[in-house]
């Protein structure tokens, strides 16, 4: 039987530590449910003394039916030369009214003499008394040792001192935390493996921050030198440089290492957690992220296409389907035959290589590079430039008219207006809308005409907007390349548009962007269908 390692969670307090990460408590209730899906085991939800907007969630929770994760409240020892009972912090980690609470102390002799100012009995009395107070209260207590390697690193027998305080009050977890990201993996085996031997009879985590870009890796050894709990984030961002990316570490031990994280079935919705934790997070999930990123099975080389056409596993570490993500071939002057040829197979599965459709729709790509088209990073313009040259194409609306105004001086949500008016099934809707600059006001008063016809791009929305000059020669008269990423909350997509005009080169790429969502609907309803 595989090792359970115990998973715990704590986007949503170490998370929003990070620079421009803001959760509202509707965010942090989605985030909850995501994770309590893919079957975390532990998810750390906040300090409910510190604001009102943790205190506000925890009230919430409660409502809240959870299948797999426990609600962890997060919070410090009692502060010195005062009782558990007197302290605020304390009360309110009580009232949360949840069954686990996670406890940080100081385990390092310099933090607890010139940081905390308090002497070394008197933190040691801090951890053992907090901790039993709460083991008093029936609570279960994960113990957070930090800055443990430091303080292991400058004064082994203090740091130890603190565990064994914690040890001895019944903390049923301890975390050694690397809370400054500084140590290498060989010294994360090295002490982990002491500090189980020694404390052999309570669970050991690991709470490690990737200041060295290391955490994942020190979070993996920590596991091979006996540790059987991981804490972090679930998609790595946290405080500085972040903390151990959960999504990336789950894959590591449960698919290459078999130890069981997660419900073993649970596996391939490693993918879309990531990217709706980073949607809801507003934060862009990284392309080259390992696992659940949208390049991390994405294959440019002719000749690595080819290889892993062949026979995937000599370019691919793991089967993408495994983790729920998808291998891509990039199009693009250094990819071959063989990519152009993958794309028309999942519209049309029966083309051959030779065939006459695949020599059309490759001198049209060429065509359209010709005129400054970049396909690579825009999946959703190739896929329709595919479908529109092998007839498989239908538009969904078509453009009467639009009109953009902008307006100086600038000012924010209203800088510039759009008046859009198309016809869908022969019905006119006329629309109008104000934005952050004319393309802002174009993208919204086009879903919003839209809208009314296809309620799903309610949806949608922009998370990314590219420009780039592609002859520089001519100045402003410049043909201009614009990359737009989308997002529905679940998918993103890529397209494409090139003018000399920016507003319209936006234009072709908004229309690709909606036309690809409205398709991959139809396509999904279709297979549900059968």
């Amino acid at each position: 039987m595989n090792k359970k390692i115990d998973v715990f969670d704590s986007t949503l307090r170490d998370g929003a530590q990070g620079e421009g990460i803001s959760f509202s408590v509707e965010d942090k209730i989605k985030i909850v449910k995501a994770l309590d899906r893919l079957g975390v085991s532990y998810i750390e939800a906040g300090n409910p003394g510190s604001n009102p907007k943790d205190l506000e969630f925890f009230e919430k929770i409660k409502n809240v039916e959870l299948s797999n994760s426990k609600i962890v409240a997060f919070g410090s020892t009692r502060r010195r030369n005062i009782t558990v009972e007197e302290d605020k912090n304390i009360k309110s980690l009580v009232n949360a009214g949840v069954d686990t609470v996670s406890i940080f102390g100081k385990s390092w002799d310099f933090h607890v003499t010139d940081i905390i100012h308090t002497t070394l009995d008197e933190n040691l009395k801090m951890i053992s008394e907090t901790i039993l107070y709460f083991k008093n209260l029936g609570k279960e207590v994960i113990f957070d040792a930090e800055h443990f390697f430091d303080g292991y690193k400058n004064n082994k027998g203090y740091a130890m001192k603190a565990l064994e305080a914690a040890a001895s009050a019944g903390a049923d977890c301890i975390a050694l935390c690397d809370t400054n990201g500084g140590c290498f993996p060989d010294e994360i085996y090295d002490i982990t493996k002491f500090v189980c031997e020694k404390f052999s009879s309570v669970s050991i985590g690991i709470h490690c921050h990737n200041d060295c870009g290391m955490a994942v890796a020190n979070t993996v050894m920590a596991v091979a030198a006996g540790a059987d709990s991981v804490q972090g984030t679930f998609t790595g961002f946290g405080e500085r440089c972040g903390n151990t990316a959960l999504s990336t570490v789950i894959a590591n031990l449960q698919v290459k290492r078999d130890y069981l994280c997660i419900p073993e079935e649970n596996v391939e919705n490693l993918t879309h957690t990531a990217r709706k934790i980073s949607e809801i997070a507003n934060f862009k999930l990284s392309d080259i992220m390992p696992f659940v990123g949208k390049c991390a099975f994405a294959h440019k080389g002719g000749m690595h296409i080819d290889g892993v056409s062949k026979a995937p596993h000599s370019f691919e570490h793991i089967d993408p389907s495994v983790v729920g993500n998808e291998r891509k071939f990039l199009t693009s002057e250094v990819a071959g035959r063989s990519t152009i040829l993958s794309m028309i197979r999942k519209i049309v599965p029966d083309i051959e290589k030779n065939s006459p459709e695949t020599d059309l729709v490759i001198k049209k790509l060429k065509d359209f590079e010709y005129n400054g088209y970049q396909f690579e990073g825009a999946e959703g313009s190739l896929e329709l430039l595919i479908r529109k040259t092998l007839g498989k194409y239908k538009p969904f609306f078509e453009l009467v008219n639009l009109k953009t105004i902008g307006e100086q001086p600038y000012s924010e949500g209203g800088s510039a207006s759009a008046v859009i008016k198309v016809i869908v099934d022969d019905k006119t809707e006329i629309t109008a809308a104000e934005g952050d600059g004319p393309v802002n006001a174009l993208d919204t008063a086009l879903r919003k005409a839209l809208e009314v016809f296809y309620p799903q791009l309610s949806d949608v929305h922009l998370t990314d907007y590219k420009v780039r000059v592609l002859d520089s020669k001519t100045a402003t008269a410049s043909k201009v390349r614009v990359l737009i990423e989308s997002s529905d909350g679940n998918d993103n997509w890529s397209t494409v548009g090139v003018s000399n005009d920016i507003i319209e080169a936006s234009w072709l790429a908004l229309v690709d962007s909606i036309e690809y969502k409205l398709i991959k609907d139809i396509e999904f309803k279709f297979k549900t269908y059968l």
